[in-house]
């Protein structure tokens, strides 16, 4: 059994912009779910399917992140395995092709996150790919597109062997302080993972969910509730502080939940028992296949 789950962000989608979140979330989650498919495991699974995402300019990550209030882009980037419960991830990184895949690398490594112009150096040494931080902005400065909020992106994947991994990636809030780290790369707050509980990522207002420790607040939930009551219990968890914010959470059992106060939510999620996509621009509106 395996199944897969991600998400392009908590965020307005506007009609214009509605084709490419549903072809992004699609091309991720056919990555992600083909390695499954194929016995590989959930930690290659997340990286693959979050890879895409930040590939594509219609999400806040890698390639498509938004600039600080300096006009720099600064990502951020965490994955975790529920199995021992390592965690790697990177914090106000500059010029990292693929933010995802070195917080991959750092995954096994003793610290947890490392940040800044380190985090860039770790990469080099490791091997992963760099490029010029100017690079991983695709919109023209003062573009109407480019007004973006906090779609950050994310990804759970459950393998054959029972084994769950969690992965987020974002290019981080437009127009923020230099050095501005949200709930993303924070575990507890943007994401967590436990083999036998399950796994969950949030996406957006950083701040709010970090100070409400959103995802360890759902991780503790779902010893008593479904996932998709977890997920809202945190959501009116936040409401205390006003933020916004959509959640996705996977079971050992294969079990997705996700909801969302934003106005829209981008979704989608397979598994062995229906792999066809299903694919959600929020709640209550799909399309299959």
């Amino acid at each position: 059994m395996w199944s897969i789950i991600l998400h392009g962000g908590a965020k307005t989608i506007t009609e214009e912009d509605a084709t490419a979140n549903r072809a992004g979330c699609r091309r991720a989650l056919e990555a992600g779910a083909e390695i499954l498919k194929n016995g590989g495991n959930c930690v290659d699974a997340v990286e693959a399917a979050v890879c895409v995402l930040e590939d594509d300019p219609t999400f806040n990550a890698g390639y498509g992140s938004a600039r600080n209030a300096d006009g720099e882009v600064e990502m951020c980037a965490a994955l975790m395995e529920g199995a021992s419960f390592n965690v790697g991830a990177v914090a106000v990184a500059k010029g990292l092709r693929n933010p995802i895949s070195v917080a991959k690398a750092m995954l096994y490594e003793e610290p947890v996150l490392i940040a800044g112009d380190c985090a860039r150096a770790f990469a080099a040494e490791a091997g992963e790919r760099l490029c010029d931080a100017d690079a991983m902005n695709a919109l023209p400065k003062g573009s109407a597109h480019e007004e973006r909020g906090h779609d950050t992106v994310g990804c759970i994947a459950l393998d054959e062997n029972g084994r769950l991994a969690t992965a987020v990636s974002t290019g981080g809030l437009e127009g923020a302080p230099a050095g501005r780290v949200g709930d993303s790369p924070q575990p507890g707050c943007g994401f967590y993972c436990d083999d036998n509980i399950g796994g969950v990522v949030f996406s957006g207002d950083g701040e709010q969910i970090a100070r409400m420790i959103l995802a360890a607040r759902v991780i503790q939930a779902l010893e008593d509730l479904s996932p998709d009551r977890a997920v809202e219990a945190a959501l009116t968890h936040l409401e205390r502080t006003g933020g916004e914010a959509g959640g996705i959470v996977l079971t050992p059992d294969g079990k997705f939940g996700w909801g969302h106060n934003s106005e829209d939510f981008a979704v989608a999620f397979a598994s062995s028992a229906h792999p066809d996509p299903q694919i959600y621009l929020r709640k209550g509106k799909t399309s299959r296949g």
